[in-house]
């Protein structure tokens, strides 16, 4: 039973909320009625008269709510003055807003890639045990729910690092469509069957990064490798032609590649080759050879007058021993390309 038009209803915005059957929580905004506090009377089932609110609920130093206490399913009556109007009267069943307490104590059990989890049932019926997971690779959670806390988790892989947690949900067919979930538990991690502190991503990374890291690095060897062989390859079949421009000097720069206008310029040129000039050099060494005769047998047979050349004076007077060349006494006589050098023992001849 109620009674008070909608509109106040929504205008107060109340709330109601049955906290697992331990005290019931009633709250509403009395923004339309600021700097006035408003008085709460109820009474459950098992009461005969209406009491005021012991436990106000405050908000900006005036009344915004009502806490109860309520042990068990009862209806509960009450109404919302404001002085002596009544602004709000109505009854409702306290379970239709349940909100259970959530699951504690949870309990892993890991066989066959699969994780049973398990806590202690609640003490009323018709509720959910919802329990949801993700590994560090899942985006979102994924989740499994049956009607006592006792949820097997299936496919799971046992090298990964979970994340578990659990709640409770009313049946809405028992409970109504205005029942709220119990608040998450904690979150439990879960590997190899062993709880840990956390799921630090490191412990995976690793094992990843190295397999990446041997994967990349084969790869660039085989790309670097057939890099090679393609250019060795194509060195063998297309061997590099030699640039003109270095082979003839000035064909380029000065002539525009015409040959027959450089041929012009440069035939009457003759470029010395550096080991064409040695092997030169080595013949002309080997052509001139010196010969030397020290007895007077060995010499070719020559006047005094090849040897000692007159002079005018000396061939008017005719009398040879007035000349005062005389024959080369215990000296050597050396010949070269038909020039003759008489030497001493002490002497040499430079080329």
């Amino acid at each position: 039973m109620a009674t008070g038009s909608s509109s106040e209803e929504e205008e107060l915005q109340l709330q109601i909320i049955n906290f697992n059957y331990e005290n019931v929580w009633v709250t509403w905004n009395a923004s339309k009625y600021p700097g006035t506090n408003l008085t709460f009377f109820y009474k459950l089932t098992s009461d005969d008269e209406y009491g005021q609110c012991p436990d106000y609920v405050h908000r900006e130093g005036h009344t915004a709510g009502c806490l109860l206490q309520a042990v068990e399913d009862e209806i509960l009556h009450f109404h919302i003055w404001n002085g002596t109007q009544l602004l709000l009267s109505r009854a409702h069943w306290t379970s239709s807003y349940l909100k259970p307490s959530s699951p504690k104590d949870l309990a892993f059990q890991w066989h066959n890639e699969a994780v049973t989890v398990t806590c202690s049932d609640l003490l009323y019926k018709d509720l959910l045990y919802e329990m949801q997971y993700k590994s560090l690779f899942d985006t979102e959670w994924q989740s499994a729910e049956e009607n006592t806390c006792n949820v097997t988790i299936r496919e799971l892989d046992a090298e990964k690092c979970y994340l578990f947690r659990a709640r409770v949900k009313t049946e809405e067919p028992s409970y109504g469509p205005d029942t709220y979930p119990s608040d998450w538990s904690g979150v439990t991690h879960l590997q190899r069957g062993e709880l840990r502190d956390s799921c630090v991503e490191e412990k995976l990374f690793p094992k990843l990064i190295l397999i990446s890291g041997v994967v990349a690095i084969v790869t660039l060897c085989l790309l670097l490798l057939s890099l090679w062989k393609i250019y060795r390859v194509k060195k063998l079949l297309m061997p590099s032609v030699p640039d003109p421009k270095f082979t003839f000097p000035g064909l380029f720069d000065s002539h525009q590649g015409n040959f027959q206008e450089w041929i012009k310029d440069t035939q009457n040129v003759a470029h010395v080759n550096k080991e064409e000039g040695v092997e030169q050099e080595y013949v002309l060494e080997e052509a001139l050879v010196v010969q030397l005769a020290k007895a007077e047998g060995e010499m070719p047979t020559m006047t005094i007058s090849a040897l000692c050349p007159r002079t005018g004076e000396e061939e008017d007077s005719g009398n040879p021993s007035q000349h005062s060349c005389q024959p080369p006494q215990a000296s050597k006589v050396v010949s070269l390309g038909g020039f003759t050098f008489v030497t001493s023992d002490n002497s040499y001849v430079m080329l």
